[in-house]
């Protein structure tokens, strides 16, 4: 390709609406353009890295023999009314309606549409397993678009299936994937970890992200140094304190004026804030619900989402505290009729302190089960950097990243609500084990971009670059025909070259070149070409190499 003749347009400023790295870059580089919001075009460069980023996933994918299919955009809001999960996207599922007033859904995923596709082929344990994949657009009216690629409302994306007799099966196809998306992240460049995370709104049993450590991420997971553990911080477990043991004793009431925060508490009886429990208060499904928690602790919602198994879940607000006679700042599930939950750390402790229900007043040695009951009692803390690991104790790392994969074993949820089974070797009816394996690719050019660049711009892994060669001339006569004759033997040789023909002066060439970041740079000049060589300079390093005009094929074809 010619520059002369490209649809690339690079700027010198960074554009006032980028927020992170890779969102001014690429705008920079004249990859994408914004339409609106959470909305962008991919202009010819960034297609062709998107296109790239494709082969790389289809050539993994296809080495684990799955079979790429495409499934529709739009999707029959039945097939989500069946799974329940209309309620669980809640406003995120873009919707429509067709000239006959029928409602239709803009697809954000894709496992109730495959599982329906499935239904026609499986008939028999011989039709399994199966693995199916798609690169497929996607739509989530997200509340706030931000950071580029990273959150938008349109985005592509690479989902595959896998289709299994039984959970052993499925165990199999899960590492399959695992293996496929680690040889994916390297050959795109990325240093990444795998760790648990939380199925959300996809649903089913285990799941897994693949997370690059970045500043730019809206993501956090922990991580231990010592042994391994990894997770997303919805999902992470730590090794929560045992207070030392000691003997029951009476329920004492105090009088403690003004103080309404476990800080206040804490500081007023000179007390640590392990010997207290927080009351916090949430409208769950529209249920009440009064949550306690050990005062050093705090609550992480996903889980205490999942343990509720809501699809809605928020804080209280003052009215409808008011509603069930809650005192803020002096409440405790003492002689409550409401819904409670409590996080498992009320049991590593006696003689707790709680509010007393009324107006500067709390209640010392407050023991569970003697003094209270719970609902539902499980594992609803939040982990904090520092805290010992679960399984070595050693302390827990916190540490900013990018989702680019996500894994889930999705068991037989689907397959039971949506009516995917399958006969056995012995004629009985058995549901097919499913998982789905997601990577945004949109996400992912981001995530490059975020972690291979340099003050002067990107630069690209050679698996996903835009073109393989950049090749400069700096001046014209001879120097334009030997660049001429270059251009035409690497094209010919099934090099992809970027020629950047236009009438500018070398610095613009070279700011261009860094900016855009193809991997190696060819410059042709009226010094060298009187030596008969040209300088051939790699995009991550400082220094150029001379090399002969007739080696330079050779070169290009071993770097």
């Amino acid at each position: 390709m010619r520059f002369s003749e490209a649809f690339i347009k690079t700027l010198r400023e960074d554009p006032g609406e980028a927020e992170i790295l890779s969102h001014k870059l690429l705008l920079r580089a004249g990859m994408r353009y914004k339409v609106g919001s959470g909305i962008y075009a991919f202009l010819p460069l960034g297609l062709k890295v998107l296109r790239r980023i494709e082969r790389v996933i289809r050539e993994e994918m296809d080495k684990k023999g799955a079979q790429e299919l495409l499934l529709p955009s739009l999707q029959p809001p039945e097939l989500w009314e069946v799974t329940g999960r209309d309620k669980a996207f809640g406003k995120t599922l873009f919707s429509l309606k067709d000239r006959r007033g029928k409602t239709l859904y803009l697809g954000p995923t894709h496992e109730e549409v495959i599982t329906e596709v499935a239904k026609s082929y499986i008939r028999s344990y011989k039709d399994l397993p199966l693995l199916l994949y798609q690169i497929q657009t996607k739509f989530r009216d997200e509340p706030r678009p931000r950071g580029g690629l990273m959150r938008v409302k349109e985005f592509l994306m690479k989902d595959l299936y896998s289709f299994d007799r039984d959970e052993k099966g499925l165990d199999i196809s899960y590492e399959k994937m695992l293996s496929a998306y680690e040889n994916i992240f390297r050959r795109c460049g990325l240093p990444f970890t795998c760790v648990e995370a939380d199925s959300g709104a996809i649903g089913g049993k285990d799941s897994h992200e693949f997370m690059v450590p970045s500043e730019s991420g809206e993501d956090e997971f922990i991580r231990c140094r010592r042994c391994g553990y990894s997770a997303n911080v919805e999902r992470a477990k730590f090794k929560k304190r045992s207070l030392p043991d000691e003997e029951l004793l009476p329920p004492e009431e105090v009088r403690t004026p003004g103080v309404r925060t476990i800080d206040e508490l804490s500081r007023f009886l000179s007390i640590p804030k392990e010997k207290t429990i927080k009351a916090v208060f949430y409208i769950a499904d529209g249920e009440f619900v009064f949550v306690s928690i050990r005062g050093d602790l705090d609550v992480n919602e996903v889980k205490l989402k999942n343990l509720l198994g809501c699809y809605e879940l928020r804080l209280a607000q003052d009215h409808e505290l008011e509603r069930e006679g809650i005192i803020a700042g002096s409440a405790s599930p003492i002689g409550l009729e409401v819904k409670k939950v409590a996080d498992d750390s009320i049991l590593l402790g006696k003689n707790f302190v709680v509010g007393g229900n009324k107006p500067d007043t709390h209640i010392k040695n407050v023991n569970y089960k003697r003094d209270f009951d719970v609902d539902i009692i499980g594992d609803i803390a939040l982990v904090r950097e520092g805290y010992p690991c679960p399984n070595c104790e050693y302390e827990l790392e916190l540490i900013k990243g990018i989702e680019v994969g996500h894994l889930f074993k999705l068991g037989t949820l689907f397959s039971e609500k949506l009516g995917l089974f399958y006969l056995d070797r012995d004629g009985r009816t058995k549901p097919v084990y499913m998982g789905c394996y997601g990577i945004g690719l949109g996400r992912l050019m981001a995530s490059i971009v975020e972690v291979s660049h340099d003050e002067d711009g990107i630069i690209w892994p050679p698996e996903v670059s835009p073109f393989d060669v950049y090749l400069c001339p700096i001046q014209e006569g001879r120097v334009r025909e030997v660049s001429d004759a270059l251009y035409d033997e690497l094209t010919r040789n099934g090099v992809d070259v970027l020629y950047d023909d236009r009438d500018e002066r070398a610095g613009v060439k070279f700011k261009d070149a860094d900016l855009i970041g193809i991997p190696i740079r060819i410059v042709v000049s009226e010094r060298t070409i009187k030596e008969g060589k040209v300088e051939i300079k790699k995009r991550n390093e400082k220094e150029g190499e001379l090399v002969p005009i007739e080696s330079v094929l050779k070169k290009i074809k071993e770097a």
